[in-house]
């Protein structure tokens, strides 16, 4: 049966959120059949508020002993009431975080083929957002790699008024689509102004595909009336939750998709060929010219950056994935102060693992290529690939662990020694190749496995792998 409760004392919010359909236990003595299948009851503590036909009739929590099942569901009227609300949320989101979304387009230089003159030619596009007051905005380093100037498209709220700034550019070229908003003739965000400024860097990270750029005024004082977004934790995220991304899709700037995240903990490939790991995975449209763009939550606050998709045409396939903005904040903190990111390595270059397995069939670990002259790992004593003398080559050390954890592959090897600092020492184990003779008098070679205490070295992000 369904019972019929008063909503006059609950607010719109209140309904929508907590509607449910409740199983109430069979405690009808009458019948010991009904006894033994007795459920398990979910009894709400408090009675749950919704409408059902347009009446109002107030009725007792459903008690734990109700002989029957009793269904707790919206009316029509009801569900419409929370699909608005819904939608109303939505639109608030996006009106209130678009304008603190930019729209990028990059540009390479190139010589005139008829004169001397280096003209700029566009080479891509993409997202970024307004990190502070101060003018920084990130992206993803992919986004501005090959370029060698960028402009970024801002909302400002100029009610209709063009931007006074003496940074402004009138740009020659922009990748947007007609119908931007802040430009003339679109009606939403009439009250904003698209302003176009060259942007510099500030610093990149190609290991974690973050990149930090700015806009200032030609006396390198801030951008009045910028909307930093508003940052959230990608800590405690559950599969399930809410999430939506603003971005420049194919040059259509602030789009709007929403959908859940399907996972957490994924990884994925940096520029540099490190994995990013942690990384958050969505079934929100993220198409090209969304990478460098927001991944909201619920509230609209930020989760992470939008950096890959994984689609066999290279459009959105329902896969796409995000830098969690724990990690953004962190890295976007460190290049700001510094202009660039210190990270501990052995000091070591190493094979990629594919290859050592194809060519040499080693299963498991990391070969050393060549061992950096001068470092710690050459005075530990590890060894690299070398000829001897006779011409022979001689397969270097092939490191298996790290401080105890297995290393299989080099994404291991980066993950490991990813949580120290330079100047700490780690525990580096190793399989050594030996020839060594056999009874019959043959030569075998065999796996010694030998450690050593290795120093870790900074570095500015070098990739130390040979492909």
């Amino acid at each position: 049966m369904a019972t019929k409760i008063s909503a006059s004392k609950f607010s719109k919010t209140q309904l929508c959120n907590k509607h449910d359909t409740y199983a109430a236990a069979d405690d009808d003595a009458s019948s010991q059949d009904n006894q033994r299948r007795k459920l398990l009851s979910i009894a709400p503590i408090y009675t749950l508020p919704f409408l059902l036909g347009g009446e109002n009739t107030a009725s007792a929590a459903v008690p734990a002993s109700t002989a029957q099942q009793t269904n707790v569901a919206l009316s029509p009227a009801a569900s419409a009431l929370c699909a608005d609300s819904e939608e109303e949320a939505r639109i608030s989101i996006f009106e209130r975080v678009a304008p603190s979304v930019v729209y990028i387009d990059t540009f390479k230089q190139k010589q005139d083929v008829f004169s001397t003159d280096i003209m700029e030619i566009p080479i891509g596009s993409g997202s970024g957002f307004i990190w502070d007051n101060e003018g920084h905005i990130v992206t993803n380093f992919h986004v501005i790699q090959q370029a060698k100037s960028a402009q970024i498209a801002i909302l400002t709220p100029n009610n209709g008024i063009k931007s006074s700034s003496s940074a402004a550019i009138e740009p020659a070229y922009t990748s947007v689509r007609p119908g931007a908003l802040g430009s003339n003739g679109s009606t939403t965000f009439k009250d904003f102004t698209r302003t176009v400024y060259k942007a510099r860097v500030v610093g990149v990270d190609p290991t974690k595909d973050i990149a930090v750029l700015k806009v200032d005024n030609e006396d390198n004082s801030p951008i009045k009336q910028l909307r930093p977004i508003q940052l959230g934790t990608s800590t405690g995220l559950r599969v399930g939750q809410g999430s939506l991304a603003i971005g420049n899709p194919f040059g259509l700037d602030h789009t709007l998709t929403t959908g859940v995240i399907s996972g957490i903990g994924r990884e994925v490939k940096s520029p540099s060929g490190r994995p990013i790991s942690n990384v958050i995975q969505t079934d929100a449209a993220i198409n090209p010219g969304n990478s460098g763009g927001p991944l909201l939550d619920s509230k609209g606050r930020v989760i992470g950056m939008a950096t890959a998709i994984y689609s066999p045409s290279g459009a959105s396939a329902g896969i796409g994935f995000a830098v969690p903005v724990d990690t953004v904040k962190y890295i976007v903190t460190q290049l700001i102060e510094n202009g660039q990111i210190v990270r501990p390595l052995l000091g070591v270059n190493i094979l990629d693992s594919k290859q050592s397995r194809q060519t040499l069939g080693i299963t498991k670990g990391v070969l050393i290529l060549e061992v950096k002259p001068g470092t710690p790992a050459a005075a530990a004593g590890l060894k690299g690939i070398r000829r001897t003398e006779s011409g022979i080559i001689e397969i270097g050390d092939i490191i298996i662990a790290v401080d105890g954890t297995s290393i299989e592959k080099e994404g291991d090897l980066f993950k490991a020694i990813e949580d120290y600092k330079p100047g700490d020492t780690v525990k580096v184990t190793v399989n050594r190749p030996q020839i060594e003779v056999t009874e019959s008098g043959e030569p075998e070679i065999k796996l010694k496995e030998i450690s050593f205490s290795v120093k870790l070295i900074a570095s500015d992000d070098s990739t130390f792998i040979q492909k």
